[in-house]
């Protein structure tokens, strides 16, 4: 048995698809009403990663969705404001030079999002992001790599980029559509914590199935697993695709019953969305917003 077979044993990757689907079922029949509430709409808020990561996106389009951040506390008093902006590496800088509120900048890099680069790009990339000011990095692992098995490779590149990283926090993306099943994104999942990733993300967004509540069921179990052997605490991103405020509530609770209350803060549970904000204050305040 080698290494990996080791570790995809100790933490459970067998898992069948049906059983997942059920689970989840259980858990949103039982739980989603008990958090369909205002004040789970304020906390999803808090956790959204504001996101532009279009082919056409400007410095002046990058500048008015910073400015909107900027100006949240006074447009809409008592309600927390989003938990950072995640942008790509070349606008870094321009969130960089005109956020006010000492919330994150979260760049992609490595290629994203097919990853599909040589992994000295990959370092470059990420350490120049870092360089310009980001302060969380989100990545995606090489998906064709780890469906060929070559779980070394897919582990080594994760490892020199979280280096590269130096104190800005890795978010590593699995891309959990790509992935084929639930005993993958459970490996995929554990793999990137034991490279290193300080979260583990859904999806790029780039794909029709990004994040989906049985992907969320089986990431937030990997990392319960993962904090039960070894006492680390992962963060959780499920993005992709959330857009309703039902759909954010149904991931805060699926989080809420698999790893608890102490998950459920914006330094362990982030949410990537770029059309979601909007929602989540129309349900807040009772009128329609279309602030962001």
């Amino acid at each position: 048995m080698n290494q990996f077979d080791e570790l995809f044993q100790k933490y459970n990757c067998n898992l069948q698809d049906e059983q997942v689907a059920q689970e989840v079922s259980a858990i949103l029949s039982a739980r989603f009403n008990d958090n369909n509430n205002r004040e789970v709409y304020r906390k999803c808020l808090n956790m959204i990663d504001l996101t532009s990561l279009n082919g056409t996106d400007t410095e002046e389009q990058i500048v008015a969705m910073t400015q909107k951040v900027n100006e949240f506390e006074k447009a809409f008093p008592g309600i927390p404001n989003v938990g950072a902006i995640c942008v790509y590496p070349s606008m870094v800088p321009v969130v960089k030079k005109n956020l006010v509120p000492k919330i994150g900048i979260a760049s992609v890099a490595a290629g994203f999002p097919a990853s599909q680069t040589f992994i000295e790009v990959k370092i470059a990339e990420t350490s120049m992001a870092v360089m310009e000011g980001a302060s969380e990095i989100d990545v995606v692992i090489s998906i064709g790599k780890f469906l060929s098995g070559r779980y070394e490779e897919v582990r080594e590149e994760l490892q020199e980029i979280k280096a590269a990283c130096r104190g800005s926090h890795l978010k590593v993306i699995i891309e959990t559509g790509a992935l084929g099943s639930a005993a993958n994104i459970k490996k995929a999942s554990v793999l990137s914590m034991s490279a290193g990733a300080d979260f583990i993300k859904t999806s790029t967004g780039k794909i029709p199935v990004a994040a989906t509540p049985e992907a969320t069921y089986i990431m937030c179990s990997a990392i319960k697993e993962w904090y039960e052997h070894t006492g680390e605490q992962i963060g959780y991103k499920p993005a992709g695709g959330i857009v309703t405020t039902e759909d954010a509530v149904k991931h805060y609770t699926i989080v809420k019953e698999v790893l608890g209350e102490e998950w459920l803060n914006n330094k362990l549970f982030r949410i990537g969305a770029s059309r979601l904000a909007n929602n989540l204050l129309t349900d807040i305040t009772g009128k329609e917003v279309k602030y962001f």
